[in-house]
């Protein structure tokens, strides 16, 4: 008999990580191929993953006061050109229009790589004096980026995400929303999605292009991969010097503003396949599953059933009064053994299994979906079990990749060692004397990079070491790792 990976048509997770990943988000109907080269289609049951992120995220906007608002998707060329590094920074993966028709354009379009420039030019009408500040906006939307390489939800031609853009009179409510924003994110990943974090600051020559630094969010796959997860950046006053953003403050001098501008994207469903799915498929963490449990009906030829199925939907009425995503599979068709390989290979956390046993005993069968353990719970107390299990679940997943994140994150200070590291694929924490010169030989010597400077070490004042790479003194230690 083959194995039930075999049945699902997946290849083993520990066996080939980036095709078992393929597998799955096209097997559990997350995405599919489409006709544009590097772009997929985000199948109901992916893109509902998706609302559920952006329901959480949007309520953290909303209670600081941000609104949300949309801007064209087609960017004048001549603003993408406004500021120097910004340009330089995106020439690469610039998608353009330059006709319109049978017309060439003198000024060509972008669509949308980010929204600095087309938002800023705008902001430079809407603020006049201190009045008109702070500025906090948001916008959901698609991104497009010349990707070489792509792989579905992790890099795209065009993406999902929010983008934040704020504005403000003085540099430290700046960083504090810039900070705030990072906050949400980890929060997003660590409370919602189950998955444990590094966030830093990243290096000069990994930032935004544009800003005066970035923060991000980092995630340490389970082989032993880098994926940033989401980035706060602060644009200081670089941006509005670019595109005339000033005010006339209480005195009546004209100031800059300070900007600010996070994102956090569709990648975060890629985050979550990654760090909790196994051989079966998804393992969906509860609080952003579209479906939470799934009632499997068990009826047997000639048995009739309808007792089953009503019992079926009085449960399904008492979950949901609870607010409990629940859905009862009325697949007539195929076997049990069937489904239950399409509910696992979905990820759903918790599954119900009603028979004629479980009806004569006044019991149902629950299945967790994350470590497979089977019991029999009383119908009378099945509310309260199905809320205790949820969080049992959300917990364990988060525990899971926090053990992971923290045995794939090794230390040295001898470069020999710190290749062997890097090569067995783990993050690394090593002093770095934050010069481009070593950070560009670290990159050519094992394709690894700066994934970020952690506040724990940022704010480690007083302890000097010795680079990794050319042995000066170094401030500060950094994570270094091989990225999606």
């Amino acid at each position: 008999m083959k194995d039930s990976f075999e049945k699902r048509g997946l290849t083993k997770k520990s066996e080939n990580i980036s095709d078992w990943y393929n597998d799955v988000v096209l097997r559990a109907d997350l995405c599919d191929y489409s006709d544009v080269k590097g772009s997929m289609i985000i199948k109901p049951y992916g893109y509902s993953i998706w609302e559920n992120i952006q329901k959480e995220l949007d309520h953290m906007f909303k209670e600081d006061e941000i609104q949300n608002c949309y801007f064209p998707m087609l960017i004048p060329m001549s603003l993408i050109k406004k500021e120097k590094e910004h340009v330089e920074g995106f020439a690469p993966e610039l998608l353009t229009v330059d006709r319109i028709g049978n017309e060439k354009l003198k000024d060509p379009l972008v669509l949308r790589p980010t929204s600095e420039t087309i938002m800023y030019k705008t902001f430079s009408n809407w603020i006049q004096g201190y009045r008109d500040l702070p500025i906090k906006i948001n916008q959901w939307c698609n991104i497009f980026r010349a990707e070489k390489r792509t792989y579905p939800f992790i890099r795209t031609a065009e993406f999902l995400w929010q983008e934040g853009h704020c504005a403000f009179a003085n540099n430290e409510d700046n960083l504090q929303m810039v900070f705030k924003a990072l906050d949400w994110y980890k929060n997003i990943y660590e409370k919602y999605l189950g998955i444990s974090v590094y966030i830093g600051m990243k290096s000069q020559s990994e930032k935004f292009a544009g800003a005066k630094n970035t923060y991000s969010v980092e995630i340490v796959t389970p082989n032993g991969k880098a994926l940033q997860a989401g980035t706060s950046h602060d644009l200081a006053d670089n941006f509005s010097k670019a595109f005339n953003v000033n005010f006339l403050d209480e005195k009546g001098r004209k100031q800059f503003v300070f900007q600010s501008s996070f994102g956090l994207s569709t990648r975060s469903i890629a985050a979550i396949v990654l760090a909790h799915g196994d051989d079966s498929g998804l393992i969906m963490p509860p609080k952003v599953a579209p479906i939470q449990v799934v009632i499997i009906p068990i009826i047997k030829k000639n048995e009739g059933g309808n007792d089953i199925f009503d019992l079926a939907k009085l449960m399904e009425k008492q979950l949901k009064e609870k607010n409990i995503r629940v859905v009862i599979d009325k697949d007539d068709i195929h076997s049990l053994g069937y489904k239950i390989n399409e509910w696992e290979l979905k990820g759903v956390p918790i599954r119900i299994e009603i028979g004629k046993n479980e009806i004569e005993n006044n019991t149902v069968k629950l299945v967790r979906r994350d470590n497979f353990s089977k019991q029999d719970v009383l119908i009378e107390k099945l509310q309260k079990e199905i809320l205790n299990i949820l969080d049992e679940i959300q917990n364990s997943l988060f525990e899971k990749t926090h053990k992971l994140k923290l045995e794939k994150t090794k230390e040295t200070d001898d470069y020999k060692e710190f290749k062997k590291l890097i090569n067995e694929d783990n993050f690394v924490r090593t002093y770095f004397c934050e010069d481009k010169n070593c950070e560009n030989k670290i990159k050519e010597d094992m394709k690894a990079t700066t994934r970020c400077l952690e506040f724990e070490q940022m704010n480690d004042d007083g302890i000097e070491g010795r680079c990794i790479c050319c042995g000066k003194k170094a401030k500060h230690k950094w994570l270094f790792g091989k990225s999606y």
